[in-house]
């Protein structure tokens, strides 16, 4: 998988990263399992803080890919029991980011299959339109659903997406079971310009997300 580790907390759009050539942010309602999705993805048990309480991760956290190339992680949105003023920050913050981040590369915005295409999933994807890059929905838990099921509530997401007139690809994926992990990694890789590691080069020769 990706290699990748903790670079910078950033609480403030002035404080991001100068040096960054590519980022993907991730994006999606709290406890839909953002956290685990970056960790199963950089092979990594803590990489991004699981909460059992929803709304912790209040600040843009940089993980490092590769020089100057980066996978950021977003508040989560949607959790009721955050103070007013704080959810206000929070918006602003990933307002900021994703409208004027010249180095954002994609969005990867995930969604609990059981509950997918929420009010606030919706909004979100309607105010990333006019930033014009690419989405990545990762259809979370589906290790939840029975096979039949999974796939049925994969098509209505495509279907919704393309409705919408969305730039936006849409896969099932499981942290647990770490399904999907390996195509959600391909699509990271290619937004980042990270090639995957060719075994035979050996160590120095470049490495997937863990």
């Amino acid at each position: 998988m990706l290699n990748a580790s903790f670079h910078i907390t950033v609480a403030s759009v002035r404080d991001l990263p100068a040096d960054s050539l590519a980022e993907v942010a991730f994006a999606g309602r709290s406890n839909a399992g953002k956290s685990s999705a970056i960790n199963t993805l950089c092979n990594h048990k803590r990489l991004a803080f699981v909460s059992k309480m929803p709304g912790r991760t209040q600040h843009l956290n940089f993980f490092r890919v590769e020089t100057g190339r980066f996978l950021v992680d977003l508040p989560g949105y949607g959790f009721a029991r955050a103070p007013k003023d704080q959810k206000h920050v929070w918006q602003a913050l990933i307002g900021g980011y994703l409208a004027d981040r010249p180095q954002l590369a994609g969005l990867v915005l995930i969604m609990d299959c059981r509950h997918p295409l929420t009010e606030l999933d919706r909004s979100l994807l309607e105010w990333f339109r006019p930033a014009g890059k690419p989405v990545h929905v990762l259809l979370s838990k589906s290790d939840k659903l029975a096979r039949g099921a999974g796939q049925q509530t994969l098509r209505q997401v495509r279907a919704n997406l393309a409705e919408m007139g969305l730039n936006a690809t849409v896969q099932l994926f499981s942290s647990l079971k770490r399904d999907g992990a390996e195509e959600a990694e391909a699509i990271l890789r290619d937004w980042l310009g990270v090639p995957k590691k060719n075994p035979a080069q050996g160590e120095g020769a470049g490495q997937m997300l863990p």
